[in-house]
């Protein structure tokens, strides 16, 4: 709880919006469509009530931080991580509630996207004499909300895409072994990744080579529902058996095209998946990715885990549908003979070369995660 009267410094400030960060991030796991909001209520710096973001249909993080104020929220400061909505949903507006409580002022660290909200969450409030403040904390708030920004703003699923490296950028031995360049505390840490993404998705490839389970398995706080496991497979290869199959331990998609074989389609049907077929990527090799991750936000996906190798990796890449890049690196040499991570034609000179930028670093052991974001996107030109 921040004490004391300096409520208008930058210290209070920034130190009230880390916290409606912290609550926002205990939400992630279960506001999915929705994005996942914190908000806490101060009168001279004192916090006097705070909330998150529910499941869907339950209350938004503003009504639950007014809910805790009660009769204090007259005349207090708001601070939320995202624009306050304006319409009428599965729950009513929160600006409307926010100014029918005699708040006086919202520090609103980014504006919604949203369609539906758009800036008009702000304007709503600042019709009713409320004080808005937009911008502060907003490069902390776009990171944290990445997901939910970039299925709002392109209509599609955002990509993390995870790889494991060895020290010099190779993804497997030359004979084609990779267990394990990374040790338990890596692996434990990327169910964490599983965990907070609506989606797992994997190519045909890896489907068979790694018979993968693609299901969260022990972590500090379990999502409401096991991710989506996702099968991009354009061609039929890969039978309907297996744990990728048994949706006791979670639901499977398989997302493939009209050249995949009727009977190939029939077992996985049968097996209990869900079939989508949806059209092939141009030149016709595997599957038009864009249309693919539309497809997903349409079913309330607002990010996806990619765990399907280097040949989806790289093509994610390629079309510029790569978000978030979590590179575990491992301590191993595999040298020249080593498989590498990206297949992808290189740059002329450095100065053509794409850029991304360092959002993370993490060390698990003797492993480290590196969290990378191209420092181009959509939701960083924004801020």
């Amino acid at each position: 709880m921040v004490q004391g009267p300096a409520r208008d410094t930058e210290l209070a400030v920034g130190q009230l919006l880390d916290r409606a960060l912290v609550l926002g991030a205990s939400a992630r796991r279960r506001t999915a469509p929705n994005p996942w909001v914190g908000c806490v209520i101060a009168v001279d710096g004192v916090i006097v009530g705070e909330g998150a973001t529910q499941p869907p249909g339950g209350a938004h993080a503003e009504v639950q931080a007014l809910a805790a104020a009660g009769d204090r929220a007259k005349g207090a400061t708001a601070y939320v991580t995202l624009e306050p909505c304006s319409h009428q949903g599965r729950t009513p507006p929160c600006a409307d509630a926010l100014a029918d409580a005699g708040i006086a002022r919202v520090v609103v660290a980014i504006a919604d996207p949203d369609s539906r909200v758009a800036g008009t969450g702000i304007a709503r409030l600042r019709e009713r004499g409320v004080q808005v403040e937009l911008g502060v904390g907003a490069a902390a708030a776009t990171h944290a909300l990445r997901p939910y920004l970039v299925h709002r703003s392109e209509g599609r699923a955002a990509t993390l895409v995870k790889v494991a490296t060895s020290v010099d950028g190779r993804i497997a031995a030359a004979d084609g072994s990779s267990q394990w360049i990374t040790g338990p505390a890596a692996r434990a840490d990327a169910h964490e990744l599983r965990a907070d993404s609506q989606a797992v998705m994997v190519g045909s490839g890896t489907a068979l080579a790694d018979h993968p389970r693609l299901n969260v398995r022990d972590v500090a706080a379990m999502p409401d529902q096991q991710p989506l496991r996702v099968l991009l497979d354009s061609r039929g290869r890969v039978p309907a058996e297996g744990p990728l199959f048994d949706t006791a331990l979670a639901p499977t998609l398989v997302l493939t095209t009209d050249a995949a074989p009727d009977d190939a389609v029939a077992q996985w049907l049968a097996a209990g998946a869900k079939v989508q077929v949806l059209p092939a990527a141009a030149g016709g090799r595997g599957l038009d990715l864009r249309t693919v991750l539309e497809h997903l936000a349409g079913l309330g996906v607002l990010q996806v885990l990619v765990e399907g190798g280097a040949t989806l990796a790289t093509s994610l890449l390629a079309a510029g549908l790569a978000d978030q890049v979590a590179a575990y690196v491992g301590p191993t040499v595999l040298g020249t003979g080593g498989r590498p991570l990206f297949d992808l034609p290189g740059p002329a000179t450095m100065d053509d070369a794409p850029r991304w930028r360092l959002a993370g670093v993490a060390a698990l052991d003797d492993d480290v995660r590196l969290d990378y974001v191209p420092a181009a996107s959509v939701t960083e030109r924004e801020v």
